[in-house]
Parts: structure tokens; C-alpha cells; sequence
């Protein structure tokens, strides 16, 4: 783990060695709204108020303007390049049905994101597809948001959203899950719902403060606890996953004992785009 090596070229950072990392699938499986990618293959985006542009080949990844620094305190960490994904691959293979999905999608990695926007961003999820959340997301990041650069804005806070009404978020093109946007943004900027207190929670605790926020069901719960509190034992249901979970009628295994998130997108990635029925 960590035996890449980390280089300064120009105004871009080169990070080397990298194993068990593959971009597109991490960025592009469903976890993530802000990143799209760009004409020559790398993706860029917005997470923690920094904008990035990262492109990736093979085992080298190109961080476009970007410090030692930056990519030490926040980069390194949102893209787990400080967990040891080869050794976690290596522990769910030994479940039969799982191996040749992490074979075939070697290198997804669960990315350690902001719990706010993540909470926010999932909340906007139900009944949507990808494409429509991402507009919906821009949509609220561009007119609620900080230009950080010109063309690029940070994800809105709490306090900034806990000024908007109800037919604001209707605006946005959120629907029916404005009402639960808003009642969200006022409880995180009055104190009622502290998002610190909850990571500090041990997972089935965590999971019960969530389940207390008007709007927030089981699957919304377990993809913010996984993508945005670092609970990687969480482990999201939806109708992708319920077909998988036929394969286990006993459970999951003991392989995936804390880390079950992690095998979960790779079940997942590997049920939507591989298995036919």
C-alpha cells in the first residue's frame, strides 16, 4: 500500500505506481454527481471547494494544477489512495460469485466524499437516473454555490441552503424531494441534525439518526453512510441488488466482513452491466 511514487512536473503532480485504482469506474458507477469526463479521457470536478482535473494511464495519475499539498490532505483521501484496495480485492475474491466481478472491474474504489453533499446528493437520487441528477445537482451548485475559479462552483453549505423555500428547490427540478431538501438544510444549519455526531456513531447507530431525517430511507441512509461517512460495512439495497442477493440466500459472506460496501460496487457495477438474466 502507498508504494506509488509522487512527482512534481511543471504545475501538475504525477503519481506513479498506483495498483487497484481505475478511474472511470470509480468516477462514473453511480457514487458521485460532480464528475464528468472530458475530451482527451481525464474527468474533471468539484469535491471539498477544489477543483480538479485527473487523468489517468495505466498505473500513472496526472493531477492537473495541482500541490503536493492539496493532493496530501485531500486527494490522496478522496480517492483511497490510502487504503489498501489489492488486499481488500483479494479477501472478497474468495467468494465465487463475486471474483470475476472484481476481475472484470478491477480497481472501483469507494471514494471518501463531503457527508453534506453526499446526504444532499442522494436525497435527490430517489426515483431518478444518473443523468438527471447531475443536471440537478449543477443546476443547484451553479446557482447556489461559490465561483471558485471562474467557471467552476463549490457545492452549497447548509446555512446558504437553509434559506431556500420549498418551491426554490422546486426550481431546481427536484420535485417531490424539495420538501425534504429543505426541512434537511434547516435541521444541518439549526444544529438539529449533526452530521460530525452521527460519524462519530458506530454503523447501526449512524443508521438510525439518518432513518430519523424527514425524507431518508434505508437506501438513501446506506449510500451516504458508505460514500459520505466512511462506514464502508453499509451496504445499499436497491432493485440491482436485490436480484443479486439471490446468490446469497444465506448472507453474505465472511470475506466481506467490513468492507461490505466495497463488494456491493462491485456486485452492483457487475449486476447493471454484465449478468444476464
Amino acid at each position: 500500500m502507498n508504494n506509488f511514487i509522487v512527482e512534481s512536473i511543471s504545475s501538475d503532480l504525477h503519481i506513479s505506481g498506483v495498483k487497484c485504482f481505475n478511474l472511470a469506474l470509480s468516477l462514473d458507477c453511480g457514487q458521485a454527481f460532480r464528475w464528468e469526463e472530458q475530451s482527451d479521457g481525464s474527468f474533471s470536478g468539484v469535491a471539498f471547494g477544489k477543483h480538479l482535473n485527473i487523468l489517468q494511464k495505466g498505473e500513472l495519475l496526472i493531477f492537473k494544477n495541482t500541490s503536493k499539498e492539496d493532493f496530501e490532505s485531500l486527494w490522496l483521501h478522496y480517492f483511497a489512495l490510502d487504503t489498501d484496495y489489492e488486499e481488500i480485492c483479494k479477501r472478497i475474491s474468495q467468494d465465487s460469485y463475486i471474483a470475476p466481478a472484481v476481475e472484470k472491474f478491477y480497481g472501483i474504489r469507494v471514494l471518501n466524499q463531503e457527508p453534506w453533499e453526499t446526504l444532499v446528493s442522494f436525497v435527490i437520487s430517489q426515483q431518478n437516473n444518473i443523468k438527471r441528477i447531475k443536471l440537478i445537482i449543477n443546476r443547484l451548485c451553479t446557482r447556489y454555490g461559490v465561483c471558485i475559479d471562474g467557471e467552476n462552483y463549490t457545492f452549497p453549505d447548509a446555512n446558504t441552503l437553509s434559506k431556500l423555500s420549498v418551491s426554490d428547490f422546486e426550481e431546481l427540478g427536484t420535485g417531490y424531494r424539495a420538501k425534504y431538501l429543505e426541512r434537511l438544510a434547516k435541521g444541518v444549519a439549526s444544529g438539529e441534525i449533526s452530521l460530525e455526531k452521527i460519524k462519530a456513531l458506530s454503523l447501526e447507530e449512524a443508521r438510525k439518526e439518518l432513518l430519523k431525517i424527514y425524507g431518508v430511507g434505508e437506501k438513501v441512509a446506506n449510500c451516504a453512510l458508505l460514500f459520505g461517512f466512511e462506514f464502508y460495512g453499509a451496504f445499499p439495497v436497491d432493485v440491482w441488488m436485490k436480484r443479486v442477493m439471490k446468490n446469497y440466500p444465506n448472507g453474505l459472506p465472511e470475506c466481506f466482513s467490513g468492507v461490505e460496501g466495497i463488494a456491493q460496487q462491485y456486485l452492483f457495477h457487475y449486476q447493471r452491466t454484465d449478468v444476464k438474466e
